[in-house]
């Protein structure tokens, strides 16, 4: 039961990031071009722009917590299903390991 999302939640939080950098550089360039008069009207543009973008942000972060959990019970559930198998699996994994840590031991 695998869910996708369009675009991976990290490469959208990094669009999003870059999005709130470029509204930053637009508000120190505007800022220093502007009269006084217009700097009111520049602030409530990024106010609203950084307002969507905290939105945004906040709906990335729901479906990736969302998508975390799913992962959590289908892995839940996985193992109470097939308790002897996850414990093979761990059992194959831990050997590994241990053979892995005592050659690398030895080789020293």
């Amino acid at each position: 039961m695998k869910t996708t999302l369009p675009e991976a939640p990290s490469q959208r939080l990094i669009n999003e990031f870059e999005s709130v950098v470029t509204e930053a550089e637009n508000l120190i360039k505007s800022i220093s071009d502007a009269t006084s008069d217009k700097v009111g009207g520049v602030r409530t543009s990024v106010e609203a722009g950084l307002a969507a973008t905290r939105d945004r942000l906040g709906k990335i972060r729901s479906q990736v917590v969302d998508q975390a959990t799913g992962a959590a019970r289908a892995t839940d559930d996985y193992v109470q299903e097939n308790p002897w198998q996850v414990i093979g699996v761990a059992a194959a994994v831990g050997a590994l390991a241990g053979l892995a840590a005592g050659i690398f031991i030895a080789r020293r």
